[in-house]
């Protein structure tokens, strides 16, 4: 954090500035740096009605109740469900008795929601996950067309321009309303 420059987003080391590069992102991770946007505007600011879009999407596309779904996020405080609850429901112990299991796409769609914000959109606390993160799976076909890679590049530029502030104490970490 203290070789990160925000104002051209390099790190200044000893033998000069170095950057991570579209092309880095391709090469390392194997993912896609083209292809569609990654951007959901309606879950930018918590409000009383992106709660309830929240809370609907949460239901809708991971086979919840509403009910469920709103305790999940009144929990989480925020635009988030926590992760410890997306791994307690889609990943029964072995041996569970009576265990009913959600459709395949909504497991699929946990999966990838807990897999995105391990990797790429990974935050300091380690234990929420954006719902923003949920909207892009609603078409379980459209995943592998959304350039995850520049998404994943500009995540982290983000975070690392927010980290060098004086006031901030750690990075990546997801706001929560308390």
């Amino acid at each position: 954090m203290e070789r990160w420059q925000p104002e051209t987003n390099t790190f200044h080391l000893p033998f000069g500035e170095m950057s991570i590069s579209l092309e880095d992102v391709s090469m390392l991770l194997k993912i896609p740096v083209t292809g569609k946007v990654v951007a959901v505007e309606n879950f930018a600011r918590y409000t009383d009605e992106s709660r309830s879009d929240a809370i609907k999407l949460v239901s809708k596309l991971l086979g919840v109740s509403i009910e469920d779904a709103e305790e999940e996020v009144n929990i989480s405080k925020g635009l988030t469900v926590r992760k410890c609850w997306l791994k307690s429901r889609w990943c029964p112990k072995a041996g569970a008795r009576n265990t009913t299991y959600p459709p395949v796409e909504c497991t699929a769609r946990a999966y990838l929601l807990y897999l995105l914000s391990c990797t790429l959109f990974a935050d300091k606390s380690g234990s929420r996950v954006s719902i923003a993160l949920l909207k892009l799976l609603e078409d379980l076909d459209d995943v592998g067309k959304y350039a995850w890679g520049a998404a994943a590049l500009a995540y982290l530029y983000r975070h690392l321009g927010s980290a060098t502030r004086l006031q901030v104490s750690q990075i990546a970490r997801i706001p929560h309303i308390t």
